[in-house]
């Protein structure tokens, strides 16, 4: 591992400063949340910071605070703190349950919301060193190589799938992130702040590198919504969505007055649908209905040579999903 330095500040504003001055030094600075993420990838030599600028000590970044017009959601606060958290998983479910899905109870009690949704890649091409486009390089070893787990969405010329739950839940949710950065703060919508690969090859959202997640906002609900968060792995813990739907729905008895559904596992960002939200507005869910939202979900996908199992499991998951927000009061 490469000696570094940790840096702790007080505030969003001087961890900016901290890494403008190490930036303006030629050293290679690194943000840390939780942590867990980036330590890993620091061991094994993928990312080879000077400085690493702790976030976890700065003021009232670990709040969650309730008003009429929403939820603010420190960047700092726990994925355990908000899966357990009385008004989220009363209101915001969808975000309760994909807070309380990732990984290991031991990952959510430090692992953070700025953390996990900012958080890189976990193909095993860039993950063990390749010089792939995630790398800097100019090849996607797992085109024509081991993509059982990559996207089939929005791929090319990367085919990494984002790998944070709490991600898809947020777009749903129509969540916004303030961030501060050396032009001072800005809000950017869940909807535009991930970017695909023919975009940017070799990053997953439009962060700068001076610049620190402070908060989340998610707008109030009605309180006719129903919302929920489901996810496949392919063994029971520690690891990543092979397929995901965050899944929001307001409603008037059955009737679906609006709808958002973004998919987690099959795109290089999360995948929203909205030929599957139109069909599902104004409309009775029935099963039927899901049934035919489950098939539009999957319009447009593209397997490669080895994933094409994602295809009939997204669409039966949108389905089953669908099905099990009826029943819900």
């Amino acid at each position: 591992m490469k000696t570094f330095s940790n840096a702790s500040p007080r505030d969003a504003q001087q961890a900016v400063k901290l890494a403008q001055d190490a930036h303006k030094g030629g050293k290679a600075v690194s943000f840390s949340s939780g942590g867990s993420d980036l330590l890993a990838l620091v061991k094994e030599r993928i990312v080879k910071p000077d400085v690493i600028v702790s976030l976890r000590g700065l003021s009232n970044a670990n709040q969650i605070a309730a008003a009429s017009s929403g939820l603010t959601i420190g960047g700092e606060t726990t994925l355990d703190d908000i899966s357990r958290h009385a008004t989220i998983k009363q209101q915001y479910a969808v975000l309760a349950e994909a807070a309380g899905s990732v990984a290991t109870p031991q990952i959510r009690n430090v692992g953070t919301i700025a953390g996990n949704v900012a958080q890189r890649p976990w193909c095993w091409y860039y993950r063990n060193g390749f010089n792939c486009f995630k790398a800097g390089g100019n090849q996607c070893f797992s085109f024509a190589g081991e993509n059982e787990f990559h996207a089939i969405f929005g791929g090319g010329p990367s085919y990494i799938v984002h790998p944070s739950d709490t991600a898809p839940a947020l777009m749903a949710l129509g969540a916004t992130f303030r961030v501060v950065g050396p032009s001072g703060e800005r809000r950017i919508p869940a909807a535009e702040f991930f970017v695909l690969p023919r975009v940017n090859a070799q990053q997953e959202n439009v962060l700068g590198n001076e610049d620190v997640i402070v908060s989340v906002q998610v707008p109030a609900l009605k309180a006719n919504t129903r919302s929920t968060y489901t996810k496949i792995l392919d063994r029971e813990a520690w690891t990543h969505a092979i397929v995901s739907a965050a899944v929001v729905l307001e409603m008037d008895q059955q009737v679906v007055r609006r709808a958002s559904v973004v998919l987690g596992g099959v795109a290089p960002i999360p995948w929203r649908l909205p030929e599957v939200e139109k069909m599902l507005t104004g409309q009775r869910l029935t099963e039927d209905l899901a049934a035919k939202a489950g098939e539009q979900a999957v319009v447009g996908a593209r397997a490669l040579s080895k994933n094409a199992y994602k295809i009939p499991l997204t669409k039966n998951m949108v389905k089953r999903t669908l099905v099990e927000l009826s029943t819900r009061a």
